[in-house]
């Protein structure tokens, strides 16, 4: 919403301050995710965020749109963390490397909102769709990223390879190795690594 003074439009004042409210509410339960708080209260947010919570409730319908909107708020920021170079290129090792640490720059930004989406889509539709668009992304990259060892498989053996090496670098099994197994960034990057070059039949360690 803009108003004109002259040539130039303006930002009108009351939907540039709801706009940073809103934000400042998104903002804050994306903190209290990361500090394991997997459903926060409005009321919660409220205080958290210094957002009344008569504006949280005018900005959100409910409970479950304010987390949906945290969690698409969180998804479209580190989007770009899931970028390859050159992707479905050059030796295995490098391309293994390349995928590896693209997940965990990812599972870093997003485990605490990753978390909050898996325990809501046990009865939430839209937040059930948005964990499994995310593994479908997630699977098309690998795929893509190593069609030079999967496309000469046959089908049935292709789809093992693919199925597997896909469950070693979804956000769920980052979570087991850095949470449940207590493993360092520089371990779990080791470990993944080894299996994914072993699964794909590595020659070229």
């Amino acid at each position: 919403m803009v108003r004109e003074v002259g040539a130039d439009p303006v930002p009108d004042g009351r939907a540039a301050r709801r706009d940073r409210n809103r934000a400042a509410v998104l903002d804050a339960v994306v903190a209290l995710f990361g500090e394991d708080d997997l459903d926060p209260s409005p009321e919660q947010v409220a205080v958290r965020s210094g957002v009344s919570l008569r504006s949280v409730y005018r900005y959100f319908e409910d409970r479950e749109g304010l987390l949906r909107a945290a969690i698409d708020r969180q998804v479209g920021e580190v989007l770009p963390l899931l970028h390859l170079h050159a992707i479905g290129r050059g030796p295995l090792r490098r391309r293994v490397d390349e995928l590896v640490e693209a997940r965990l720059r990812l599972y870093e930004a997003v485990a605490p909102a990753a978390r909050a989406a898996r325990r809501g889509a046990t009865t939430n539709a839209v937040l059930r769709d948005q964990v499994e668009l995310t593994r479908r992304v997630l699977r098309e990259q690998f795929e893509r990223q190593f069609a030079p060892e999967l496309d000469p498989l046959t089908p049935g053996r292709r789809d093992a390879v693919a199925a597997a090496g896909d469950a070693l670098c979804q956000i769920e099994t980052l979570d087991l190795y850095r949470v449940h197994r207590g493993f360092s960034v520089a371990q779990t990057r080791e470990l993944l690594a080894e299996a994914l070059l072993l699964l794909l039949g590595a020659t070229d360690r």
